[in-house]
């Protein structure tokens, strides 16, 4: 199943002779059994199953305009859909991401694009050995002219944070987005400054390239709402990204690209608020914490999921649920963002790792035998 054909599944393989789908091969939905809140809005509207989706988008603003907001991205960025609706679930929850992918598969492209569609403002950051703490959050600069130290604000007081390569930065700058990221605010000299409402960090890094980089440590990862693949495109996707910039397409110009803003803070606040209204059954609330222990006794890890990401869990699959049309969720939901909400959450043993182990194989075999409420 690949990410085009369903409306959540990000860009790593690990099932099924690498499909990018986040279920067990075993539960794996087949085309025509695929689920209406698995397929994208777009794809919805072609056949029965997905009517649901398409009625409720039209009779809900809200829903209708975080919809657009993919389709505007999609002008500048191909391919790359399952990533942009995990942003939006991000910023639905108050998230931040965690984004993995070689270089040039458009991870700014796909931020800029996303902050423009949304009438945000953003900022991007390249994280260098050399970055000190206040080059992120901001510090306090001596002004002659008042004989006073006035606060300087960094690039972190933004809507969505761009941090290029975050673990190529020393822990000690890694650390200064502790507070932004948990508290919503930085301090400086004593003093509180809250963050602009909403706010995220979308931090980048590469997958393959290791040298000269600084491990994030388990605190800051279990920050992170969502780790997100983004995957090298297809053949036909790469043919449309060569034949948009034969055209003259500027990544640099988002406008000339046709990117419009369609939604803004009005209507992220409005969504999130229904968000809030989702219902979850108690059956499906056992059903998250039943995933999460099971992580905590896999043999193949060493550091299983907290409760926070128990809590990532459920937040990431309410907000699913009410983009697909539904005031409710269901095991698939939770199935469907299991991996991305869970994946950085946990540690293999050395040995496995040795054995050439996949973190997303051992939570695969775990949503696979994990029973699902009926």
């Amino acid at each position: 199943m690949s990410t085009q054909a369903s409306g959540f599944t990000d860009g790593n393989s690990g099932y099924s002779g690498g499909s990018a789908s986040p279920w067990p091969p075993a539960q794996a939905p087949t085309q025509q059994q695929q689920p209406a809140h698995q397929q994208s809005a777009h794809e919805a509207a072609a056949v029965n199953p997905g009517q649901q989706v398409r009625t409720s988008a039209e009779s809900d603003p809200a829903r209708k305009a975080l919809l657009d907001v993919r389709h505007e991205v999609g002008k500048a960025v191909v391919g790359q859909d399952a990533t942009v609706t995990g942003m939006l679930i991000a910023l639905l929850c108050g998230g931040h991401v965690l984004l993995e992918g070689v270089p040039g598969v458009a991870k700014t492209l796909l931020v800029r694009a996303l902050s423009t569609a949304l009438s945000l403002d953003t900022k991007r950051v390249q994280f260098t050995p050399d970055l000190m703490p206040g080059d992120v959050t901001g510090s306090l600069v001596y002004d002659s002219r008042t004989s006073d130290f006035t606060f300087r604000e960094g690039p972190v007081f933004t809507n969505i944070m761009l941090a290029d390569e975050i673990n190529r930065t020393p822990p000690k700058t890694q650390a200064s987005l502790l507070e932004a990221m948990e508290e919503r605010q930085v301090s400086v000299d004593g003093i509180s400054r809250p963050l602009p409402s909403p706010f995220i960090v979308a931090a980048t890094q590469n997958p393959v390239e290791y040298e000269g980089t600084y491990p994030l440590p388990e605190a800051q990862l279990d920050r992170f709402l969502l780790k997100l693949s983004m995957p090298l495109p297809g053949r036909a996707e790469e043919i449309e990204v060569i034949r948009r910039h034969s055209e003259g397409f500027d990544p640099r110009n988002l406008l000339a690209a046709g990117v419009r803003p369609v939604a803004g803070a009005a209507e992220l606040n409005n969504a999130r608020e229904a968000v809030a209204g989702v219902t979850v059954a108690p059956e499906i609330l056992a059903y998250i914490v039943d995933v999460v222990r099971a992580t905590r006794a896999a043999p193949s890890f060493q550091l299983g999921v907290s409760p926070r990401g128990a809590t990532a869990l459920l937040n990431t699959a309410r907000a699913w649920a009410w983009l697909s049309g539904r005031n409710f969720v269901t095991p698939d939901d939770v199935k469907a963002l299991s991996l991305p909400c869970l994946r950085h959450r946990v540690g293999l043993r050395p040995e496995a790792q040795m054995d050439g182990v996949q973190v997303d194989d051992v939570l695969g075999s775990i949503l696979a035998s994990v029973p699902v409420p009926r």
